[in-house]
């Protein structure tokens, strides 16, 4: 398709108009990088393309089209709510309908403990509220010094300035300054790799506790404010906590008088079986970070759930320093929140999280016996509707590729060749998946199979460079 205007067709124009994310500008501008994929339209897991293509996306967009795509009535409920009241803002005790009762329905699913809910567009810029809101809470508290965020090694929080701190990847860092001051990152608790020999998945948790306490008298705890985690790992590599790890975890916080904050972007809504992750693995967190699963994607929308104790502290800043003075224009959006509600009324009504149960446990059972004795396979894991496939050139010596051979990539590559998106993580050669939760096992066959042709595939094309040990 041409634009009359100047002739160009829709992928030249994307080449010389769009920054896209994580894409190498130079190379996609001078066409190095082939044309982009030009997304039309999706019917529950598929999404197709502007030249006809279907492909089935495991990966749910990135992480947040639980309720699959193609939901007329979220279509619709935005469309109602546009035609009501498309905007107005939330400051000073402004407020719409949709914003307050999805307030009230998330307060009702989440933990007893929390009380209010921030409202902003993305996670990065949810997580960089809780950052505000874990300072502005020891200030209040007469504690000035006690501000340092400890995030983890392979945690991801967002891309902007404090939220892409907190993230312990390093290409979110270089070159763009990062991390800031007061954002320390500890041991990444992935047991695979991290643990000694003999060391049991309990022994290697007290291990990761240790490690953070000695960070945090190191740091100085009277310095440390909060601890920031996924429940499970994300794009760090698709980690589940090893045995015990939260309960140890949260015993050392405990003791130094340090909040947790629970990111459930990924984990919220329902995809590892639960409501949130954090009730799954019996998480007790101070502050909640939601977005993705929220809408499903269908429009822009996070909160900030706030906990009794800090927002009890909240309150009495109020006495101190007036008017809660962080906002964005957009907070409380009536079009997000009207999308929300729609969204998490299928996600209850289809009883979405169940599935995440039932054929996410499938999932996990459909990879274990395809891909645990696969010869470039070193570790199959996951929980729910989340999973991971770690390739590695030696699963007895645990010896890893080399970076310059990119098998991540080259299997994600394979994969799209047959019509199955999945992703390559940036962390390692692991190609993840987290499809829509509204997948069923006919499809979950399909990833599997389609999965297996393309590592199979790439495995040849190993052997026959030579990049594989012998056997």
């Amino acid at each position: 398709m041409t634009d009359p205007q100047h002739n160009l067709s829709l992928e030249e124009m994307d080449r010389q108009s769009v920054i896209h994310p994580f894409t190498h500008l130079k190379d996609y501008a001078s066409g190095g990088l082939g044309d982009p994929r030009i997304v039309q339209s999706g019917s529950g897991v598929r999404i197709t393309d502007q030249k006809g293509r279907t492909y089935i996306d495991s990966f749910a967009g990135l992480y947040c089209v639980n309720v699959g795509y193609g939901r007329t009535e979220i279509a619709e409920a935005i469309y109602e709510q546009a035609k009501k009241l498309a905007y107005y803002h939330a400051y000073a005790g402004h407020s719409n309908e949709p914003i307050i009762r999805l307030s009230d329905y998330i307060l009702r699913h989440a933990p007893d403990n929390m009380r209010r809910i921030y409202y902003g567009m993305s996670g990065s810029d949810a997580n960089e509220t809780q950052a505000k809101i874990v300072w502005y809470y020891n200030n209040v508290r007469g504690l000035p010094q006690k501000k340092k965020i400890i995030a983890r090694e392979r945690g991801y929080h967002g891309g902007s300035v404090v939220s892409g701190s907190m993230t312990g990847l390093a290409v979110f860092h270089n070159a763009f300054d990062l991390p800031v001051a007061g954002i320390k990152h500890t041991s990444v608790p992935h047991y695979y790799w991290g643990a000694e020999a003999g060391e049991s998945e309990r022994e290697f948790s007290k291990r990761c506790a240790r490690e953070l306490e000695a960070m945090i008298q190191a740091e100085g705890p009277d310095t440390v404010a909060a601890f920031i985690g996924e429940p499970v790992l994300g794009t760090g590599g698709i980690i589940p906590p090893p045995e015990g790890y939260w309960e140890e975890i949260q015993k050392v916080l405990e003791k130094y008088d340090i909040l947790l904050i629970a990111d459930e972007v990924v984990c919220g809504f329902g995809r590892i079986g639960t409501y949130f992750g954090s009730e799954y693995y019996g998480m007790k967190p101070d502050l909640m970070t939601v977005a993705k699963g929220l809408t499903s994607g269908y429009l822009p929308l996070s909160g900030a759930i706030v906990g009794e104790k800090v927002w009890k502290v909240l309150e009495e800043g109020s006495e101190k320093f007036g008017p809660f003075a962080h906002g964005y224009t957009y907070s409380a959006h009536p079009l997000g929140a009207a999308a929300a509600l729609a969204n998490l009324a299928i996600v209850e009504s289809e009883d979405l999280a169940g599935n995440a149960r039932t054929t996410g446990a499938y999932l996990q059972e459909r990879m274990q016996a395809v891909f645990a004795d696969h010869p470039i396979v070193g570790e199959v894991r996951g929980v729910g509707l989340l999973a991971a496939l770690e390739f590695v050139a030696d699963k007895t010596g645990k010896q890893r590729f080399d970076a310059s051979a990119k098998v991540g990539p080259r299997v994600a590559a394979a994969c799209l060749e047959r019509g199955l998106i999945a992703r390559a993580l940036p962390h390692g050669d692991i190609l993840g998946f987290a499809p829509p939760l509204v997948i069923g096992r006919e499809d979950v066959d399909a990833v599997v199979d389609l999965t297996r042709q393309a590592v199979d595939a790439v495995t040849d094309q190993l052997a026959r460079e030579g990049l594989l040990k012998a056997a």
